[in-house]
């Protein structure tokens, strides 16, 4: 407690931070809690499961303690999840505050989300798209007034991908006051750190932890060097290994695609271990029942995409298996962090194909260590092989009966619809660029075709010109 009120924290949230386990303050805390407290931007970058949700939950809620008002404070987050998990430590160390709290993200219903944006809570967590669209359509509610904004996981929101934040994020910005601070978290904050400087300007401190390694040292980092056939039957055999010495562990498998990840939880239902599946294509609702079973125990294996790679903080998540090898090292950074949580330890192994060793190096030369070699029973695998095989192809067939893909499409056009846009004039669009960009590359082919034939020729003119040259030598002579 001592520790959390030099840092010039309150005594009665000093008190809520002890009752919620927080017996003292972790570096990311220690180093951004009094310049955020001294009305200074902040931005900070630590290992996952450092602390950095409440380094800057705790300051706001100091704040305002001070001048409670609604809307105080917005708080941004990539994924709905990790939405959900930032609001329950606000409620709870804001408990003597009575605060008021709103979780605006997508899969809800948008009625009930104004509504509850028109009754000015202290605090709005949200995710930009659902937020960004709020703003569009609604005029019930403002952003106006408040006195700080969060990005948290922060180089996830700014980055351009596959999921691009950027005009929701440029709407969001639009709509709150440049006299605000402004809070910038993450575990991998050094790709986008030039942008969010763009972004802070009230005297931005900045701090990053100074480690050597870029993931926690308790984590025990392993791979496993398999051929692509026979991953599934691998990934099999590590869970069965798991659960028949450490019955009471939890596990998530990290894979890339919800098809991939639909098939494998299926696939290990059939094989009885007690697993449930997380990806972007499950309703709201399902997702919430995912994770929540996964959190109390009732299954202990959790499959999921990356939608659960960020900030969740499951404590009992002792093994980390990634089904491919992450394309991007800090995705495997984030991924591994789910595990060897505040001080605990964990093990992360992660199936390489023939195709991912370049993957492998990558993602050493950023955490700055060597992964260590995962030994497995190759000829107990070859056993199971058959089965799985069989197996994974009944879960294909069975998917596929479901119209997965199907509803896949159909999510993408009211996606698009939802943001303004004629999905068929969007597929049209795609058409004519993907012919435009088959045009291009036969244009280039042609042209790469006739620059060869044109060096062929002056080669074979210089060889003519030698032999001529050589042969009126020998006459000369």
């Amino acid at each position: 407690m001592a520790g959390f009120r030099a840092l010039g924290l309150d005594s009665w949230l000093a008190s809520q931070a002890e009752q919620l386990g927080l017996s003292r303050p972790t570096p990311v805390q220690e180093a951004c809690i009094p310049p955020a407290l001294q009305g200074r931007d902040c931005m900070g970058c630590a290992k996952t499961g450092s602390g950095k949700t409440a380094a800057f939950v705790l300051p706001i809620l100091q704040k305002l303690s001070e001048d409670p008002f609604g809307i105080f404070s917005l708080v941004l987050t990539p994924t709905r999840e990790l939405a959900y998990q930032i609001a329950e430590q606000f409620r709870v160390l804001g408990k003597p505050l009575g605060l008021k709290d709103c979780i605006i993200v997508g899969g809800m219903d948008m009625v009930s989300q104004a509504l509850e944006l028109s009754r000015k809570p202290h605090v709005v967590i949200a995710t930009p798209g659902r937020l960004a669209d709020h703003l569009r359509s609604s005029n019930t509610f403002s952003l106006r007034n408040i006195k700080f904004l969060v990005l948290d996981e922060a180089d996830r929101l700014l980055e351009q991908g596959c999921t691009d934040f950027t005009k929701d994020l440029e709407v969001i910005l639009a709509a709150v006051p440049a006299n605000r601070q402004t809070m910038l978290f993450s575990a991998t904050l050094t790709d986008t750190l030039n942008e969010l400087k763009k972004i802070a300007m009230n005297k931005p401190f900045f701090w990053e932890s100074i480690s050597e390694v870029r993931t926690v040292e308790q984590l025990d980092q392993r791979y496993l060097l398999v051929p692509e056939k026979v991953k599934d039957a691998y990934l099999v055999h590590l869970v069965q290994t798991f659960q028949d010495e450490h019955e009471d562990w939890s596990i998530i498998i990290f894979t890339n695609t919800c098809k991939t990840c639909q098939i494998l939880n299926m696939m290990l239902r059939k094989f009885n271990f007690p697993s449930v599946a997380l990806h972007s294509m499950m309703k709201q609702k399902q997702r919430f029942a995912a994770l929540a079973k996964f959190k109390s125990s009732v299954f202990k294996i959790l499959i999921a995409t990356d939608v659960a790679a960020r900030g969740l903080d499951i404590p009992t998540v002792q093994v980390v298996i990634n089904h491919n090898t992450p394309g991007l090292p800090k995705i495997y950074i984030h991924r591994v962090g789910r595990t060897a949580r505040a001080g605990r330890h964990g093990i992360a192994i992660t199936l390489v194909t023939q195709y991912d060793i370049h993957l492998v190096h990558a993602i050493e030369e950023q955490i700055k260590m060597k992964l260590q070699e995962f030994s497995v029973e190759e000829q107990t695998v070859l056993k199971i092989l058959t089965q799985v095989n069989v197996v994974r192809r009944e879960c294909e067939i069975r998917l596929e009966a479901t119209d997965f893909d199907e509803k896949k499409e159909i999510n993408k056009r009211k996606q698009m619809i939802l943001e303004g846009k004629d999905p068929d004039l969007e597929m049209q669009r795609k058409a004519e660029l993907a012919k435009i960009k088959k045009q291009k590359l036969k244009f280039q082919s042609q042209v790469q075709q006739t620059l060869q034939e044109r060096q062929q020729k002056q080669l074979q003119h210089k060889l003519i010109k030698r032999a001529r040259r050589q042969q009126k030598q020998k006459q000369a002579k």
